[in-house]
C-alpha cells in the first residue's frame, strides 16, 4: 500500500480526508497548534546583555509549518498572533502587564514576523517532499530559521538603532541552541512519517 500522495503534509496523512470531517479536524489542529506554540514560547532561558530570551517557540514554529502545511500551518500562526494581539498571554515574553499590541511592537516584533514565513517555506517545503527525508528537512529548517532571524534583527535595529551591537543582541547567543532545536526538528517530522508508514503495513 502506498504511503501517501509526494505532495502530502504529515497532518493529511490521518484521519478525514473531505467533508465536514475534515473541517472538524482542522480546526481541532488550528486550536491544538496554537495551544503548542503558547506552551513552547514560555519555555525559554534568558540571554544575559540581550532583551530576548531563547524559546521553544521557534521549535514549535518549525514543525508545525512542517507537519500542518503552507496554509493550515499559516492559519495557526495568524491564530496565535491575534490571540496573542488581543491580549492573551501566550508569547514568550509577555507579562499580564505587557501584552497585546504594545508587547508585538517591542523587540520580539520582527520574530513574529519571521514566524508566517517560516511557516510557509516550512509548508511548501513539507509539500515538496522535503519533509520524508531528514538531510532535506534540515535544510528546509535552516531556511525557516533564517526567515525568522531577517525581519527579527531588522526590527531590533529599527527599535533600538543599528550602532547598538544588533547581532550580539538577536543572533550569535542564539545559534547553538537553535541548532539542537533544529535538529531535533528536523529529526521529528520524517520520523513520525516512518511510524505511519509501518502503521499502514
Amino acid at each position: 500500500m502506498a504511503l501517501a500522495r509526494n505532495d502530502m503534509v504529515l497532518t493529511e496523512a490521518f484521519g478525514p480526508s473531505q467533508g465536514t470531517a475534515l473541517r472538524v479536524k482542522q480546526v481541532a489542529m488550528v486550536f491544538l497548534g496554537i495551544v503548542a506554540l503558547a506552551i513552547f514560547a514560555k519555555i525559554k532561558v534568558p540571554v544575559p546583555g540581550s532583551p530576548v530570551a531563547i524559546s521553544m517557540g521557534t521549535f514549535a514554529v518549525l514543525s508545525i509549518g512542517a507537519a500542518y502545511g503552507p496554509r493550515l500551518g499559516l492559519t495557526t500562526i495568524l491564530g496565535y498572533l491575534i490571540i496573542g494581539m488581543l491580549g492573551f498571554d501566550i508569547f514568550q515574553s509577555s507579562t499580564a502587564d505587557l501584552n497585546g499590541i504594545s508587547y508585538m511592537m517591542g523587540s520580539t516584533g520582527g520574530y513574529l514576523v519571521g514566524y508566517m514565513l517560516a511557516t510557509l517555506a516550512l509548508g511548501f517545503a513539507a509539500r515538496a517532499g522535503w519533509d520524508r527525508s531528514v538531510l532535506m528537512m534540515a535544510l528546509a529548517m535552516l531556511i525557516g530559521n533564517a526567515l525568522i532571524y531577517l525581519p527579527g534583527l531588522a526590527w531590533l535595529g529599527v527599535l533600538y538603532g543599528w550602532d547598538q551591537p544588533i547581532l550580539a543582541w538577536g543572533l550569535t547567543p542564539f545559534l547553538l541552541g537553535d541548532a539542537l532545536k533544529l535538529g531535533l526538528a528536523a529529526l521529528l517530522v520524517p520520523a513520525l512519517w516512518k511510524l505511519i508508514g509501518t502503521a499502514r503495513r
